[in-house]
């Protein structure tokens, strides 16, 4: 069985909304589990568990938010120390709003956690602009969810912008389950 965690954090539901469209996309690869866990629930244990890890966040100001930064500082980073990581699988996904159709530094954010997945060793999956739903919700980093309209009018995630998070899910839960339990980096 293949295992996959999501990990976000949320502050008005919209990237719970996105997690919960990822998950469902999982779940429609035979073989493969989810579990999907608030950032600050999260222990080394439940990553050591997963053949793949997929993290969420809001956008704080075009960086991710402070809780999945714990996450990463708390969680991962002791993980680092025992090169515990190293041929996981990691993707990301992000919300957020700001003016235009930039996502309000979604790209920086998904960048910011894609940097710290590197540096644990992690395989990452991008997000093919082939991707049903690339044009609404996805950047080649993975799926955002844009919340707030060109005006910064809210408007929460729509269904239509949730398409790409659901095979964005599927294709990491196959990547994963490709990948599990084999040696890939030189020691």
């Amino acid at each position: 069985m293949t295992k996959v965690l999501i990990v976000y954090a949320t502050d008005y539901g919209n990237t719970e909304k996105m997690a919960k469209a990822i998950a469902s996309g999982v779940t429609s690869v035979l073989g493969t589990e989810v579990e999907v866990k608030f950032a600050e629930d999260v222990t080394e244990d439940d990553v050591i568990a997963s053949d793949a890890v997929i993290v969420g966040s809001p956008v704080h100001m075009g960086s991710p938010d402070w809780r999945v930064k714990k996450f990463i500082d708390q969680v991962c980073g002791p993980l680092w120390i025992k090169d515990s990581l190293i041929g996981k699988v990691g993707a990301v996904f992000a919300t957020g709003g700001g003016y235009g159709n930039t996502g309000g530094g979604a790209e920086l954010t998904m960048l910011a956690l894609l940097n710290n997945f590197a540096e644990l060793g992690m395989v990452m999956v991008p997000l093919p602009k082939i991707t049903p739903g690339y044009p609404l919700g996805g950047l080649q980093w993975g799926p955002y969810g844009r919340s707030a309209g060109e005006n910064m009018e809210q408007t929460g995630v729509t269904e239509q912008r949730l398409e790409a998070a659901k095979y964005h899910g599927a294709n990491v839960a196959r990547v994963a389950a490709a990948l599990a339990g084999k040696e890939l980096f030189a020691k």
